[in-house]
């Protein structure tokens, strides 16, 4: 991880922190538009470090919306419900994104906000949860998941 902030303060990000060893990065990018960000980071990626993915950039703004606008009692009982929020890159439809996670009855909720899609699996029949659906998708390249704990910690991390 300390190559990767090297990496992208040399392409120019500021304040470049990261979170946990599974994607989370945190800067800031300026004026830059998520784009372009995702292009930066891609290319860092490739550049540096041999490998090739889709990056999806979550502006502040979202994050922030994404944990102010959750859905009442979204997250608060982590022994009862396994909780994630999708990010949708920008220009997605949500209500298309929301169509990609499968949904079984009494296991799976699911309720669509402003570009993220909260997804919530009962713990006791998470092995019957269809939210692994979504990886199957084609929409799938332009989110990215991550639980409500990573959600709630970067949403902290930001506003330190």
């Amino acid at each position: 991880m300390v190559r990767l902030r090297q990496s992208l303060s040399e392409r120019g990000l500021n304040h470049v922190r990261t979170y946990i060893q599974s994607g989370n990065v945190l800067c800031d990018a300026g004026d830059r538009s998520e784009a372009h960000v995702a292009g930066l980071v891609e290319a860092s990626l490739l550049e540096d470090f041999d490998v090739e993915t889709v990056v999806v950039v979550v502006a502040a703004q979202t994050l922030a919306r994404a944990v102010t606008d959750a859905p009442t009692g979204f997250g608060s009982q982590p022994d009862t419900f396994h909780s994630d929020v999708a990010f949708v890159r920008p220009g997605l439809n949500t209500a298309d994104a929301l169509a990609a996670f499968g949904m079984r009855e009494g296991v799976d909720t699911v309720w669509a906000g402003e570009h993220v899609v909260y997804f919530q699996r009962l713990s006791a029949e998470r092995t019957r949860s269809r939210m692994s659906t979504v990886a199957s998708h084609p929409l799938y390249a332009d989110m990215t998941i991550r639980n409500w704990r990573t959600v709630t910690a970067l949403h902290a991390m930001l506003v330190d």
